[in-house]
This record gives structure tokens, sequence and C-alpha cells, in this order.
């Protein structure tokens, strides 16, 4: 035995007492008590299954001036992140097996924690090819950074029906171009003007005529949530959607695709979440530099990052009685390792040893000067968060009390197979 960490762990649904028996980077014990050749004790301290971000752009390569798999994984392991999943708008974007090949090659040794690659979808994408070394793969129905994208039916079709027969899921930005305008702005809620919900309803019905495992990212209405209740789809949630609205202040830093919407969004949004009824949290981690942001609002790039605040913030909710515990770990791990077909996301025999350790009494407050990832700003500085005190992947030590404790040990999720 290698490692055996003890202390109150989420096991099977319930927090308890145990010990977990590590080797070889995987969970081969969980008894009440174990004798190994190296013990962690943590006390009282919850020992909680490390977070899947289903949902992150770390801009390697092409777009390392705001982050890079380095300083982006490196963010994600300081917020209880063990494992991203990376869409493929990067420069150039991963549409073709040379292209994938070479953005493997670009990141290779620089991760912190595991990750795995989207394979992004045009009518001329080598779907087949791909599907062997990515995670899944990517349509985006409405523009966003980044040029991938597809508007006919037709050719939704046709990448539905070649992307279902890799066994791979089809993860979607759901917003109908021809519902977009693209009028002057120079506020939230102009952005929210030039983008309704009736685009985001548009494409989840568009959706609903394809035969394939299909995944809704970043859902952002009450319109949208409502019309996906008829639809098998899984679907995912940002903490942006859930917590700011266009009412929000932070101007042009908060501009962002799909766009916050109304008080009332949110909070459907929100209470849909903690009830259980939304697979997947994602951050949409999509950080630019604040030169970027500090442009005119209409020209200004949209997206915010949030990989590194994401569960801290959630994990504060669930200490103040707001986040079920369950539903809370059923979203950032469970569902995204069964969606994706990840031997992770539970505290498991067999599984991958990577956790978190949390003290629920630590709450902080997010300070940029205390995160990593390269942008160096959050749209959610000051809110409430506990961090991790201690991060492991597969059974190696990362980070300890928000320093770097371990080695680059961060690995390609489908090569690793």
């Amino acid at each position: 035995m290698d490692l055996v960490v003890e202390g109150r762990a989420y096991i099977r649904g319930k927090l308890g007492h145990w010990a977990i028996g590590i080797e070889d980077g995987q969970i081969v014990k969980i008894a009440r008590t174990i004798r190994g050749a190296e013990r962690i004790d943590l006390g009282n301290k919850l020992i909680l299954p490390g977070a899947i971000d289903p949902h992150v752009h770390l801009r390697d390569p092409g777009l390392t001036d705001k982050e890079d798999f380095s300083t982006g994984t490196l963010a994600a392991a300081h917020g209880g992140v063990t494992t991203v999943l990376d869409m493929p708008n990067t420069l150039p974007p991963t549409i073709s097996l040379s292209n994938l090949l070479e953005k493997k090659e670009a990141i290779a040794g620089k991760a912190w924690v595991d990750y795995g690659l989207f394979g992004g979808c045009t009518p001329k994408t080598e779907i087949e090819e791909m599907a062997p070394m990515v995670v899944g793969f990517k349509v985006f129905m409405g523009s966003s950074t980044g040029r991938l994208l597809v508007t006919e039916d037709s050719d939704l079709n046709k990448i539905a029906s070649r992307v279902k027969r890799t066994g791979k899921v089809l993860s979607v930005h759901a917003e109908d171009e021809d519902l977009i305008q693209f009028n002057e702005e120079k506020t939230l809620t102009d952005h929210l003007q030039n983008r309704p919900s009736a685009a985001e309803v548009s494409a989840i019905h568009r959706l609903s005529r394809l035969d394939s495992k299909i995944n809704i990212c970043h859902i952002s209405s009450a319109e949208g949530f409502q019309a996906l209740e008829a639809y098998p789809f899984t679907k995912e949630v940002t903490a942006h959607h859930m917590i700011l609205d266009r009412e929000s202040e932070g101007g042009a830093y908060l501009k962002v695709n799909p766009p916050l919407r109304t008080k009332d969004d949110r909070l459907t949004l929100f209470q849909a979440f903690v009830s259980g009824h939304i697979d997947m949290l994602g951050s949409d981690h999509a950080p630019h530099t604040i030169e970027d942001k500090e442009q005119e609002f209409d020209t200004a790039p949209s997206g915010v990052p949030g990989v590194e605040t994401t569960v801290p913030m959630m994990l504060a909710l669930m200490k103040r009685g707001t986040l079920p515990i369950e539903v809370l770990i059923r979203a950032m791990a469970e569902r995204p390792a069964s969606i994706f077909n990840l031997n992770k996301g539970k505290l498991e025999v067999g599984l991958d040893a990577d956790f978190m350790v949390i003290d629920p009494r630590s709450i902080s407050r997010i300070n940029i000067n205390d995160l990593y990832s390269k942008c160096n700003w959050s749209p959610f500085e000051g809110k409430e968060a506990i961090f991790p005190k201690m991060v492991f992947v597969r059974g190696e030590s990362v980070m300890e009390d928000g320093e770097l404790t371990g080695d680059r040990v961060g690995r390609d999720v489908i090569a690793a197979r």
C-alpha cells in the first residue's frame, strides 16, 4: 500500500470516518482502518472526490497570453478540480487529426491535473480519425470565440450521426445563430437583447431532431431549462449564470456567451441546480486579459474565468446549508465521470485516487491576489468560498494550503487508457 488517507470521507453517498488505501494511483481498499506504508490522518476534515470540470478553455495553443495549460491546470488544482475537459477553439482549432496532435504536443508535460481534449466539429472535421484521441466533440450553433460555427440542420445531422458511431458525447453551444443580432452594444442588457433566450430555446428544439448523445453546455435561461425538460439531453450550468445577471456590476468584464440574463433566469437555474435537476457543474473558464476586457464594451471579447472559483463557491453554499452535499458531488464529479466515461468521480475501489480535502470551517473571500489563473482577474472577487486544504491527483499530492506540493502529474485521460 503506497498511501493511506483517513478522515471523514464521502463514500457511497454518505459522510463517515474511513481509511482509503491507494496504490499505483488508484483506490485499492476502503475500510474503517487500514495499515499502510504512509498514513495521513486528516481528523475531521472532509475528503471529497476531486471535481471534474467538463468545460474549460485553457487557450493553449495560440492564445497563451490569456492562459496556458500550466497556469490553467494549476488554477484548477487550487479550486479542487482534478480533471479538466478542454474545448477545441484554440489556434489552430482542433478540427483535424493533425491539429489535435499538434495541440497534444504543445501541452505535453504542462498539466498539474488530468485532462481530456474535445474535438471541434465542422462539416469537414475528421471525426472518425479523431475519436480515439478525444474525450468528446463540440459544436457551436452560435458564434462565439473562434470560427467554429455550424448553422445548417443538414450539417448538424451529419455531424451527430458520425459522432454517434464513435460512441462519444456531442457537447453543444446551443444558441441559434439566426436569432442572434449584432447591433451595437454598450451594456450587459444590450448584449442580452442581441442574444435572447429565444435563440437558446430554438437551438434546443432543433437539436431534438438529432440522434446522438447530446450535452447542452452552459444553459442560461429559464425558458431554455424548461425546453430541456422534454428531451433526454444532459445539461450543464455555470456559476456565473447562477450567481450573476445583467444587473451585476462589471461591464465588459461580465460579457459572456450565452449572456448573463435576468434575475428570474438566474434564480430558476440556481433552484434547478440545488434541487438536483442539472447534470453537471461546468465553469466555462474562458479567460481574457485585462487589456482585452478594458476595451469598449462592443469590441471587448466574451468570456469569464471560473475554473479556480466555481467549486470553492459551491462548497461555501454547501456549508451554509443552501446546497446539499450529494447534489454538489453528483454534479461536480459523479455525472461528468459517467457522461464522459472516466475512471474517476467517486471514492471507490478501482477508480483513480483523485480527491480534495476541505475544512468546512475555513470560509474565506475570493481575492485575486491568491489566485493562479494567468488572466489575473475574477468576476467573483469578494464572494465566499472554501478552498481545499489539500488536492490529490491519482494519489499524488499536488497542492496544500494554496501552495504547490508536488510535480506536474497531469496526463491525458484518453491516452492513459
